[in-house]
């Protein structure tokens, strides 16, 4: 592990040696509801720097603007990704940024704890219980309300109920069900917003790399770590999805490392724009790719989603709404995925 690697280490156990020596209970009930209508202003802790963890984000934010009409929203997140993720909510007023290297920019480390301190809010939620930097700035904020996210067992009976993007709006609705009339029944999905004219440029970003206007297959090829499937599972797989192209195009959506499992065969596109990239998606007829912040994306752009899983748990990260399918490549078949492809794309 290098030096980085370290600290970065220590820094982790610290966080959870200091949120564990804090007794950590949810807010009452009862007492909450008598007392829904005074929540204006409302803090969600997050400090997570990647695309995927910001866009996990975005179901809650919109289940608390339907719950709480009228509150203000502040983010306590980490790095620049959420000024991309939430530059379209007008409900989020706020966003309290921990840098992505604390040990290198201390004093606005320090300055953004600090803010947590500072500030007074109605409601503070905790939105992933597995968070330890979550738990200590929902416990060392200003708030008479706070949400940790504990699992509860009265909540187990919903399969979906440890999504990370679901759990911490069943943990709101259930502590707010005198207020169900103002929630959506069904889960929000992700939602980065787009514009109509980003939208718009996308389809003529789209239109503009084929000659032809047939509708387009995505496909995306990698991902961090083990998630990255082999290159010969790809290729087999783009071997056969070939086979629709008398009635599709096929674009491989390159990431950053300018990396592709099927070495360049197919058209292809690459953006450093992260709202370019989810208006290009969202012009698509489906998207197809393993765990990843493009993955995420491809979702909250609202195209059709095949989210490929072989390490990560889709009861976790997987895709949901709208057709989208999170499918297991440990058991699934390429043939298979093939025909779950066709049939969606019928």
């Amino acid at each position: 592990m290098n030096t980085t690697g370290h600290i970065n280490n220590l820094r982790r156990k610290l966080t959870r040696f200091f949120s564990g020596l804090l007794l950590i209970s949810d807010t009452s009930e009862a007492d909450f509801n008598q007392n829904i209508s005074q929540v204006k202003k409302i803090l969600i802790c997050r400090p997570n720097h990647r695309l995927g963890n910001n866009l996990l984000l975005t179901p809650l934010v919109n289940e608390l603007t339907k719950i709480f009409p009228n509150s203000e929203i502040h983010l306590f997140t980490k790095g620049d990704i959420g000024d991309l993720v939430f530059e379209n909510f007008k409900d989020v007023v706020r966003l309290i940024k921990l840098p992505r290297k604390p040990f290198k920019n201390l004093i606005e480390y320090f300055t953004c704890w600090f803010a947590i301190l500072d500030d007074n809010y109605d409601l503070v939620i905790n939105s992933n219980e597995q968070s330890s930097s979550g738990i200590l700035a929902t416990k060392l904020s200003k708030s008479k309300y706070k949400f940790y996210n504990i699992l509860n067992d009265k909540l187990t009976h919903f399969k979906d109920y440890k999504h990370h993007a679901k759990n911490p709006i069943y943990n709101i609705r259930y502590q707010v069900k005198n207020q169900l009339d103002r929630v959506n029944k069904k889960i929000p999905k992700l939602d980065v917003k787009l514009r109509n004219y980003e939208i718009q440029n996308g389809e003529k970003l789209l239109k503009s790399m084929f000659r032809n206007q047939k509708p387009v297959i995505s496909i995306f090829t990698f991902a961090t770590g083990d998630k990255c499937l082999s290159k010969h599972w790809w290729i087999e797989l783009y071997s056969k999805i070939k086979n629709f192209q008398d009635n599709y195009n096929v674009l491989e959506i390159l990431p950053a490392e300018n990396i592709s499992q099927i070495d360049f065969a197919a058209k292809t596109y690459y953006s450093r724009d992260v709202r370019e990239i989810a208006s290009v998606m969202s012009n698509v007829k489906i998207f197809i790719g393993a765990d990843s912040g493009i993955m995420h994306l491809a979702h909250a752009s609202k195209t059709k989603t095949i989210g490929l899983f072989n390490v990560s748990k889709p009861e976790f990260y997987g895709v949901y709404g709208n057709g989208n399918m999170s499918v297991d490549t440990k058991i699934t078949s390429i043939n298979k995925l093939i025909n779950l492809i066709e049939s969606e794309l019928a």
